[in-house]
């Protein structure tokens, strides 16, 4: 952030800013006062502002330093380069995408298919990629903030993360190609609220169990006591359940009706079962054991994972009064009582499917004392416990003494 300094050996003020990645001071004939402070750092705050958005000259502002030359020869040649035929945005993310397709799993292909569509063909497809400026893809994150969905929400600030990430690759990508510098740098992501995370209880849990339908007790038996995600107890099959060495093989889920790999490599793994899952897995094959799915439609195809929110786990927590939450806490709820249960973190992080535990602490730590009583009370045991041991200890001294 720039600033306005006084020389010492003139009492003058001048700038002292960064553009283009250079340290520039420009000197001024205003002496060191309140007004002309405030005047110049209402100038600084105009030349920030523009080189924010990519639109800053220097020549206009600071016409006679020696800056001004150096910095409109490079614009220039910036400009030259950048006048080079380069294709339109559509013709060149298509093309783009193309080319991922390769490494990508089938629904995140769906869902970049779906944002270059909606959103940023509409708006970029006619302009050339080695066109655009800072400012265009700054007004263009302005104008999703005001984005509607159908509940008539604004779009999140993570959803339009994810929508300027593939505009952010694309840039990238062809500033490589067609040698000008990414018009995206220096854009820095949304700042995105901490992840909701609102457990059950395990009262709460032993209520859903012996509330819900028992077509579904299987099923949420096996989601609140592994930390399975929705894709993947969905996508569970048979030949994925090992009895002999109770454990479930985590290797595949199911996205948008497709059964695809899990998607990284700590997904990929293997979760140890409780007697509790067992039983209810054991159940569970007395219904669908001829099918391929453990929890399926009477033909033997997937659960519908929205079919099932709406018509089984939004009306039994409103028949239980409890709090609306989504499904996926489910997962969070298995953290937590894990940990509370005094489990060693790195298992815990190996059945969740997390790399390291670095995001089990981070998510999920602060649930522990409200379950555990870890909240110092047994640190003031010891305490107490010391004090009256070294009381008593001080008392058969003395009396040894007497």
């Amino acid at each position: 952030m720039g600033k306005i300094v006084e020389r010492p050996e003139t009492g003058k003020l001048f700038f002292d800013f960064r553009y283009a990645g250079k340290r520039c001071r420009e000197q001024t004939t205003l002496d060191n006062t309140t007004s002309n402070r405030k005047k110049l750092e209402s100038i600084l705050k105009r030349i920030e502002a523009e080189i924010t958005l990519g639109t800053f000259e220097y020549h206009r502002h600071f016409p006679n330093s020696p800056n001004a030359e150096k910095f409109t020869k490079q614009a220039g040649v910036q400009r030259a380069r950048e006048a080079q035929d380069t294709p339109l945005f559509e013709a060149f993310s298509k093309n783009w995408l193309d080319e991922m397709k390769i490494q990508w799993r089938l629904s995140h292909i769906t869902t970049v298919e779906g944002t270059l569509k909606n959103y940023l063909n509409p708006y970029f497809g006619e302009k050339e990629v080695g066109r655009i400026t800072k400012k265009d893809i700054l007004d263009f994150r302005a104008s999703l903030a005001k984005v509607t969905t159908r509940s008539g929400k604004h779009l999140s600030a993570s959803r339009i993360n994810r929508i300027m990430t593939p505009l952010r690759m694309i840039l990238s990508e062809a500033a490589n190609r067609f040698e000008f510098s990414s018009p995206y740098h220096g854009i820095k992501s949304l700042k995105i609220p901490r992840t909701d995370v609102e457990p059950f209880g395990i009262d709460e849990v032993k209520q859903i169990i012996d509330t819900v339908r028992p077509d579904f007790r299987n099923y949420y038996v096996v989601r609140f006591f592994t930390g399975m995600r929705t894709g993947e107890i969905d996508g569970l099959q048979w030949d994925h359940v090992d009895f002999k060495r109770r454990q479930i093989l985590v290797r595949q889920a199911l996205v948008q009706g497709r059964l695809e790999h899990t998607k990284n490599d700590g997904s990929f793994r293997t979760i140890e079962m409780s007697q509790l899952v067992i039983d209810a897995l054991n159940d569970q094959k007395k219904a669908t054991g001829n099918m391929d799915f453990v929890f399926c439609t009477r033909t033997g195809g997937p659960l519908n994972h929205n079919n099932v929110t709406k018509r089984v786990w939004y009306p039994l927590l409103r028949h239980l009064g409890l709090r609306k939450r989504r499904p996926y806490q489910t997962r969070h709820t298995a953290a937590t009582l894990w940990l509370a249960a005094g489990e060693n973190p790195e298992w815990i992080a190996r059945q969740m499917g997390h790399t390291t535990t670095e995001m089990l602490f981070r998510v999920y730590s602060r649930y522990v004392p409200n379950l555990t009583r870890r909240d110092g009370s047994a640190f003031e045991r010891l305490l107490a416990r010391e004090m009256i041991n070294s009381t008593e200890s001080e008392l058969l001294t003395e009396e040894d003494q007497t």
